[in-house]
């Protein structure tokens, strides 16, 4: 990798390997993990979600009778806050609409664009549970290990055997 010295990356690369194939699929989670994270902080800036400025304008509008102006500044925006403000406007406009009515649908629309928001977090959810359950697991086998090195020494037990194992078996459990 650039920029990363050998001396750091060599006992990296070893430490993980003492952890065998769970510490490999940690290894993979925290990738994935890492990627949707990123992913969804691109998706938020695209669509500018913590721009606040014009919805002051847009209120203000609003607030000084002037309806067909701010719904025509929440429409110029893009990104979820401006389409459930537009839609809020839009039904202002109506009379018919009682404000019971008007807070359902706007309610309605922000859970839809909430619903859009949260697409692939389902993903980092999963990885959340997974990866501590296969942590232990990690624990678990390499606790195993160490107690059938500990058999197979016999009476020539060295603690050795036994510390080396268990923290080989505790490095997933960190990870």
């Amino acid at each position: 990798m650039p920029g990363l010295d050998d001396s750091i990356l060599a006992p990296l690369v070893a430490l993980l390997s003492r952890g065998g194939l769970v510490m490999g699929v940690l290894l993979a989670l925290s990738l994935a993990g890492a990627t949707i994270f990123v992913a969804k902080l691109q998706q938020f800036a695209r669509l500018r979600i913590w721009s606040r400025a014009w919805i002051d304008e847009t209120v203000d509008r609003a607030r000084r009778g002037d309806g067909a102006g701010a719904l025509a500044h929440a429409r110029s925006q893009r990104g979820p806050i401006a389409r459930v403000l537009a839609i809020a406007l839009e039904e202002r406009m109506r009379p018919e609409l009682s404000a019971e009515a008007l807070r359902e649908e706007v309610q309605r629309a922000g859970d839809a664009e909430i619903a859009a928001l949260e697409s692939n977090l389902r993903g980092l959810e999963v990885i959340g549970t997974l990866a501590p359950l296969l942590g232990l697991l990690g624990t678990v086998l390499g606790m195993i290990r160490a107690f059938m090195r500990l058999e197979e020494a016999g009476a020539r037990v060295d603690p050795g055997l036994l510390f080396g194992g268990i923290w080989e078996a505790l490095l997933t459990t960190a990870v």
